[in-house]
């Protein structure tokens, strides 16, 4: 599965799929539709099941291998909204940790609870990952907004 020299694109796919378990365990149990998400996750990535659901059942926490760029940083926190609403039920716990972990992927924290609403409506709509991450741009700036100028 990922050997002592893992590349840095096996590290973000485990860490990706670490945070999902996280997510998925957030509520006291996983979902079998959340392992199934998970699973569906992983295979996208070149995992085999075996691989996927060793490391779901030894997952502890979140992982600190975080995405290097905005697109990536997107489809995480997708994959997360999108896992949250898999069972049909949105805990607070997980609406919580969603909004976590967009900060901790490096979302400003003024628009991840707007972030995170927009894409669960926009999979609860049905809409496609890139019409919604098409309409997010917009308001989507990883660093702080640039500091207005004051002249006296």
């Amino acid at each position: 599965m990922f050997g002592f020299f893992e590349n840095e694109q096996a590290k973000k796919i485990k860490g990706h799929l670490l945070n999902l378990a996280a997510l998925a365990k957030a509520d006291g149990h996983i979902d079998a539709r959340e392992m199934n998400f998970i699973l569906a996750v992983g295979k996208k990535n070149g995992l085999s099941q075996s691989d996927v659901q060793a490391l779901v059942s030894g997952a502890k926490g979140t992982s600190n291998d975080l995405p290097t760029n905005d697109s990536e940083r997107f489809d995480q926190i997708f994959d997360l909204v999108d896992m949250m609403l898999a069972d049909g039920v949105v805990d607070e716990t997980e609406m919580e940790f969603c909004i976590m972990m967009a900060e901790k992927l490096g979302f400003r924290k003024a628009i991840v609870g707007v972030l995170v609403r927009k894409i669960s409506q926009g999979v609860k709509d049905g809409l496609p990952r890139e019409r919604i991450k098409e309409e997010s741009t917009s308001f989507l700036n990883y660093n702080e907004l640039p500091r207005p100028t004051v002249t006296l």
